[in-house]
């Protein structure tokens, strides 16, 4: 496939304007190989380095193909984690944007009496983790019998997490005709097998890792004792001033004890591990992606899929229990064609897992030298003078997005047969305004939300406050977030 912009794939005007908006001119390799077999609706299964745009290379072909007019789901992405789930679900919105498609994430430790009454209303494309997508399907709350794509995304680590049977019963579960897509940074036997099973003639796409991919990643390893890792990592951050850090540890009680001594030396920084409150893992990975602060210490539930631009250093302050770790976590570096380092702290008794994480990945990590003292105190002012500059946010392509989007709410809904297509129509009909200026519609029991595109909104605002709906007249007035 010799595409080279996204307008060679004739895509319809509101992907390819969401698009545009997005930023997203060049497709990437992967993207190249999958969007025109995936338009095609083939099966297919993809074997992809993390960092290589696999959730466009998917999300752009289902927001394309999909049907707005019909109501129940036709796309179920199934990811290993929360936080992956909702950010695959923030891509899907952002890229159907302007052809209105409206996606539902399901996951676990939120309420699914919520999640019920989504899925009730129109809903696209479904973006869950395996548990909480089982449960809904089996309690007959996710309606199932129009869905017609089906992707797994992070197929190993779904593996990894246990999650492999979950995924076998939801497949049992839905319709034999669908189209379905793997796409994952390995594959195990176990997922090969997954493929064979349950795939129709599926066409593999392997974008294999080419040098140039190996060396946007500089991997070192330093030998160390484990009394004096913190004190290296000091003398690392020191030396390598990034503009955004990870450091990962293997437990939630180092990831704690890192975080607090960083936080007590006056570091930007915060954690995330599986021990805290969803919605404040929701939060610091939201104020990461925002630059908010620099130094991100976690456990490996930030190195499943989650795409934060510019890591420009990763440091395993812990070397990973299982290889494959290693892969998605250095994989949060050197991203989308640039570069970035991963450096890795290894005592005396875990060379062994160094080997076979080497072996693994097919090169052999350099061993470094430590800091210097010289270099740490020659290198310390533009540090100190980096960590109390002032905070410059990074750009947010959702933000940049709904720039010129206001969402109205409506005091009616369902219990006054109010449809999507009656607020489409209505709407519509205001002099200066059409069909295209209309975003997403969520109809509620007793209540709705309609989005204005295109900087739209006050008139549509006024001018709605004195025209009825199905000859109604409706309080309406700007959405509260």
């Amino acid at each position: 496939m010799s595409e080279k912009d996204f307008k060679d794939y004739k895509l319809s005007e509101e992907i390819a304007r969401a698009l545009s908006v997005l930023n997203y001119h060049k497709p990437t390799k992967v993207q190249r190989r999958v969007i025109p077999l995936a338009l095609k609706q083939k099966d297919l299964i993809v074997k992809s380095q993390t960092g290589s745009g696999k959730t466009a290379s998917f999300g752009i072909p289902i927001c394309e193909l999909l049907l707005w007019e019909e109501n129940k789901p036709q796309a179920l992405i199934l990811t290993p984690t929360r936080e992956l789930a909702l950010q695959v679900k923030e891509d899907i919105i952002n890229i159907g944007r302007f052809k209105r498609i409206k996606a539902v994430s399901l996951y676990g430790k939120q309420s699914f009496v919520k999640q019920k009454i989504e899925l009730n209303q129109k809903a696209h494309v479904v973006v869950g983790t395996p548990g909480r997508v089982l449960d809904h399907i089996q309690k007959g709350t996710f309606p199932i019998e129009k869905l017609e794509y089906l992707i797994i995304d992070e197929a190993d680590e779904m593996l990894s997490m246990g999650f492999i049977d979950q995924v076998q019963a939801i497949i049992e579960e839905l319709p034999k005709k669908r189209v379905t897509s793997v796409f994952s940074a390995t594959f195990p036997e176990e997922i090969k097998s997954l493929c064979l099973n349950y795939m129709q003639d599926p066409i593999t796409i392997e974008i294999e890792t080419s040098e140039e991919a190996k060396h946007r990643i500089q991997h070192s390893y330093l030998k160390v004792e484990e009394q004096e890792k913190f004190s290296l990592l000091k003398d690392i951050t020191a030396v390598e001033n990034p503009d955004s850090c990870i450091i990962f540890c293997n437990t939630q009680q180092r990831v704690d004890e890192v975080f607090d001594n960083l936080d007590n030396l006056g570091y930007p920084c915060d954690k995330i591990h599986g021990g805290m409150y969803q919605e404040d893992r929701f939060d610091v990975m939201k104020d990461f992606k925002k630059g908010i602060f620099r130094y991100l210490v976690a456990t490996d539930v930030a190195a499943r899929g989650i795409d934060i631009e510019d890591i420009t250093l990763i440091v395993n302050y812990d070397i990973p229990f299982e290889k494959e770790s290693y892969v998605h976590r250095t994989g949060r570096t050197g991203r989308a064609g640039k570069k970035g380092k991963a450096i890795s702290f290894i005592t005396q008794n875990e060379e062994g897992i160094l080997t076979e994480i080497e072996e693994y990945i097919g090169m052999d990590i350099p061993l470094d030298n430590a800091p210097s003292e010289e270099e740490v105190q020659r290198k310390k002012d533009a540090f100190e003078e980096k960590l109390r500059a002032k905070v410059q946010l990074k750009e947010n392509k959702t933000e940049k997005l709904n720039k010129s989007i206001m969402k109205l709410y409506f005091n009616g809904g369902k219990s006054k047969k109010i449809r999507a297509v009656d607020f489409v129509g209505t709407i519509a009909k205001i002099n200066g305004v059409t069909a295209d200026d209309i975003g997403i519609i969520t109809i509620g029991a007793n209540s709705s939300f309609v989005e204005i595109l295109n900087g739209k909104g006050p008139l549509v605002l006024e001018k709605m406050k004195r025209t009825t709906i199905k000859g109604k007249l409706l309080k309406v007035h700007q959405a509260r977030d």
